[in-house]
């Protein structure tokens, strides 16, 4: 299932340094940017920190981070990095067994979990940790990554493979990498929504197409214009349900 990291791998080695993700959240002021290189890193530090916890080909991940925080960046590296293991990404809502669960800061509501493991991220600028312990059971994604190596090998994964799990919606990793293939290598701005349009077109389709995302969290439209203009986006709120 590794056809999405493939994706990444070539365009480190084509353009390692240019923008691939650029996140803006309107609320709080953060604006963070990844070049392919970054996000690679982020990417291969996650998926060792899923092998450490036991996660393989086949093993189902219930990304709950998705639907509170779907356009966030941490966001985008967990679903990248579930998938450079093997792993589905179950979105929620999502009732079945999952192998690891992952959460934003709000993870005080899912300490009765039935995931054998809870993460948690803390969503702060510059991935800085927690500010305060956490429960026995809960590991501090910012802390647990960092320590990670900067590499990951990845084993050849199937084509048919689950990857993207929700109600009504089921991928293979096949089917992921066909997620605007087609389209020109634009740079689009995006404004998040449900999980899996969200990371389709905020991930998926500038990783398949060469092209690059300005993901945006807020409504202010002013300063979205503006933002537009100053990252010199080619196209905005792309439809891809």
């Amino acid at each position: 299932m590794a056809m999405i990291s493939d994706r990444l791998r070539v365009r480190v080695a084509r353009d390692a340094a240019s923008p691939l993700l650029t996140y803006y959240d309107l609320r709080s002021g953060e604006r963070t940017e990844l070049s392919a290189v970054t996000l690679a890193n982020w990417v291969a530090k996650t998926a060792n920190l899923l092998d450490e916890l036991g996660v393989a080909a086949g093993d189902t991940v219930r990304l709950d981070l998705a639907g509170h925080h779907p356009g966030h960046w941490v966001t985008f590296v967990w679903a990248a990095a579930c998938w450079e293991v093997g792993a589905a990404v179950a979105a929620p809502p999502f009732a079945g067994e999952a192998d690891l669960l992952v959460v934003g800061p709000d993870w005080a509501g899912y300490e009765t979990s039935i995931a054998s493991e809870i993460v948690a991220c803390a969503l702060r600028p510059l991935g800085q940790p927690f500010t305060g312990p956490l429960p026995t059971g809960v590991l501090d994604y910012s802390v647990e990554v960092r320590r990670q190596p900067d590499r990951h090998f990845a084993a050849p994964g199937l084509p048919s493979a689950p990857a993207w799990i929700e109600n009504e919606r089921q991928l293979t990793a096949s089917e992921l990498a066909e997620i605007g293939a087609a389209d020109p290598p634009a740079r689009r701005l995006v404004r998040p929504t449900l999980p899996w349009p969200t990371l389709a077109e905020g991930l998926l389709a500038a990783l398949n197409s060469g092209g690059s995302t300005v993901v945006v969290v807020g409504d202010a439209d002013d300063r979205i214009a503006r933002i537009a203009a100053s990252e010199r986006v080619d196209e905005i709120d792309p439809d891809r349900s």
